[in-house]
């Protein structure tokens, strides 16, 4: 079974003869009662990562640790600055599956091999409050570092670790170190354990933060844009495997930005090139959609729910819609899964990392002024009016909603050229952004009325089968047609507000 937590803490440096009893008087820290010793453990784990150090490069650890309270597989995913989220699998002699997903689209097809054993000696003190509840763990360690492959030797080092409680408040951990500090205890220079064993036995990880020369050419900004977009998804896929909120969203997104960027700047990367990647792109947002779109549909129709008067409620509405959200959920979060194991998708990542590589740039590419992207964001906004005007003129219908609809997209893919253009162009494409995400917003609504009446439909065909009342289905369906005629309606204003006020 796999478990997840969040980790809170903070590492500092420690002399090697420094023990606990050297460390301040901690039950002067405002809001802790006493300092409960826990004890010495014993801690022995074995770090894995790919011959190159890919896990570590992208602040990942992955281990498995006997001794202490918490022995099993344990996989350490950065979240912000001293914050983790820790995976904990019990213990095995492989690495788990579900670790080998998690950091897939970092280790690809590299085999994951033991690179350092680190052996520690943990004194442990509680920091509690008059209640006897914990605040935060505190903790000296003596660790021994043996390298075992990519490099050779061993390091031993003391460091101090503070970890805020489950729950806790995060400024806990201020007043803790500002205590610390005044008895000369220094944050770590080293971001976990492992960095540190790799600093001190071998070749240190390679950097994923390397600093890039600021963007000069067209073909530079593209590129850069291309490149966030490409670790986004990287970055993304532990937490849509791990069904994280909001980030099956966030990788659609990615791809979505992706696949305008070579379609709108065609005139700085080749798309003979970029086609075929934006067709598997296209692919990849299909299967990511399978699961927001249930997202959105759930959350739509459940707040309509909650929004109907009790009068208006007709037979297990709610029941049917919950019953029909987890047959979806269950289902595309499966095949989701599946098609991030796959090879498709590991291809894809591969694609990128080429493209990124040897870029299919066009002469246009070398255009130190901002002639190149003014002339790719024009020619969106060229064909998003006419888009637009073409769905103002047809009367409500099916037509409409489907000409509304690819509105909506064009909307999307000028947006993402004017993000990326706002480096260049300033504000005149921050205003494009701001107008394009105002009529998304707008288009966006009349969608999901269309495939939310959709939904509907299918569920009043389920509880007609089923010999229940379909009054309430069709009363959410007529306010459904509602919010669609307040869109269609608000549509011709706004979008000529937005044509008067760009010039593109």
């Amino acid at each position: 079974m796999v478990e997840t937590k969040r980790e809170i803490e903070r590492k500092y440096e420690a002399d090697a003869d420094a023990g606990l009893s050297d460390l301040p008087d901690l039950t002067r820290v405002s809001g802790v009662s006493a300092v409960v010793d826990k004890g010495v453990a014993e801690l022995d784990a074995i770090y894995y990562d790919t011959a190159d150090q890919r896990l570590a490069a992208a602040s990942l650890t992955l281990r498995r640790r006997t001794g202490g309270h918490d022995a099993g597989w344990h996989l350490k995913l950065p979240v912000s600055d001293g914050v983790r989220d820790e995976v904990h699998a019990p213990l095995s002699d492989t690495v788990p599956h579900a670790f080998t997903g998690l950091v897939r689209s970092r280790a690809r097809d590299a085999e994951l091999v033991p690179v350092v054993r680190l052996r520690s000696a943990r004194d442990v003190r509680h920091l509690v409050d008059e209640a006897g509840g914990l605040l935060a763990e505190v903790s000296v360690d003596r660790v021994r570092a043996e390298r075992l492959s990519g490099g050779h030797g061993t390091a031993e080092w003391t460091e101090i670790e503070v970890e805020l409680a489950d729950g806790g408040d995060p400024a806990f951990l201020d007043k803790v170190e500002k205590k610390l500090r005044k008895a000369g205890v220094s944050r770590s220079r080293s971001t976990s354990k492992l960095a540190r064993a790799l600093g001190e036995t071998g070749r240190k990880p390679r950097t994923e933060a390397v600093v890039k020369a600021a963007p000069v050419t067209a073909g530079d900004h593209v590129l850069a844009y291309v490149r966030a977009q490409r670790d986004a998804i990287v970055e993304l896929d532990p937490a849509v495997r791990r069904d994280v909120h909001d980030a099956v969203h966030g990788m659609r997104v990615a791809t979505r930005r992706l696949r305008s960027t070579f379609r709108s700047y065609g005139n700085i990367l080749d798309r003979t090139v970029t086609d075929p990647v934006q067709d598997e792109l296209k692919w990849l947002a299909g299967e990511l959609g399978i699961d927001r779109d249930r997202e959105v549909l759930t959350e739509r129709l459940t707040a309509a729910l909650d929004d109907l008067p009790g009068t208006l409620l007709a037979g297990p509405v709610r029941g049917r819609l919950r019953a029909w959200a987890h047959a979806r959920r269950s289902g595309s979060r499966r095949r989701l899964v599946a098609v991030l194991d796959g090879g498709r998708y590991l291809d894809l990542l591969v694609t990128l990392d080429a493209l990124l590589a040897t870029p299919p740039l066009r002469g246009a590419a070398a255009d130190t002024t901002d002639k190149a992207i003014t002339k790719a964001l024009r020619k969106d906004f060229a064909k998003l009016s006419g888009l637009v005007e073409e769905a103002i003129g047809l009367a409500s219908g099916e037509t409409r909603d489907l000409a509304v609809h690819e509105s909506r997209k064009k909307t999307k893919r000028t947006r993402y050229a004017a993000e990326l253009a706002t480096p260049v162009l300033g504000e005149p494409a921050k205003s494009l952004v701001r107008d394009m995400e105002a009529l998304q917003s707008l288009l966006g609504e009349h969608q999901d009325s269309v495939m939310a009446r959709e939904a509907l439909r299918d569920l009043a065909s389920q509880a007609h089968a089923a010999g229940e009342n379909g009054f309430t289905y069709g009363v959410l369906y007529g306010r459904e047609e509602l919010r669609a005629t307040y869109a269609e309606a608000a549509l011709p204003e706004t979008w000529q507000s937005i044509h008067n006020e760009n010039t593109f």
